[in-house]
């Protein structure tokens, strides 16, 4: 069993090779985001980041975001979602729940209301189900700041959602008449 804070080292390495930097170990993940198990052991390991089967599957089944998901052979990875590397990972439209929240920080707050949330260099922007999660996302960025989107709206006035394996929403951005700030 890992230790909490082996168990953040990987997630942080698997987010860095599985979202945003394949080439770093030089790796290549498919159309989907999916990469070889045996070939992400092998060149995490050349690149000095020791990896098994069985790390890789504690790391999956406790991340608490559940960013990372195995196929149904297991013999392949991926990230959920949060990619800036070109991958579609097959997320089918959803309507989604009238209200979602986002975290992010209190510095960004000004430039939120005049442009909205955009993706940036994502392929979506994210949206969580619940305040908790959205300020735990707002903490990672600095002061936390929480808005309410009037997701439920947005869908009604032709915005396209989708949900991620991890249960993040993601959407191509969020106009500033869909958020208001949020008391938490």
């Amino acid at each position: 069993m890992l230790s909490n804070e082996e168990t953040v080292r990987i997630s942080k390495f698997l987010s860095l090779v599985l979202r945003h930097r394949p080439d770093k170990i030089g790796i290549s993940l498919d159309e989907n985001g999916w990469t070889d198990v045996q070939e992400l052991i092998r060149k995490a390991g050349a690149a000095g980041v020791q990896l098994s089967p069985d790390v890789l599957q504690e790391v999956v089944e406790t991340n608490n975001k559940k960013r990372f998901a195995f196929n149904e052979r297991g013999d392949m990875i991926r990230a959920n979602q949060g990619h800036s590397v070109s991958v579609e990972l097959g997320y089918q439209a959803k309507q989604p729940p009238e209200i979602l929240y986002h975290g992010t920080a209190l510095r960004v707050v000004d430039s939120i209301k005049v442009q909205g949330l955009i993706k940036q260099k994502r392929h979506h922007v994210h949206l969580s189900p619940d305040v908790d999660t959205a300020v735990s996302v707002g903490r990672r960025h600095g002061k936390p700041f929480v808005y309410t989107v009037q997701a439920g709206q947005m869908y009604r006035d032709g915005y396209t959602f989708y949900q991620s394996a991890n249960g993040v929403w993601l959407t191509e951005e969020v106009p500033p008449r869909y958020l208001q700030p949020t008391s938490y």
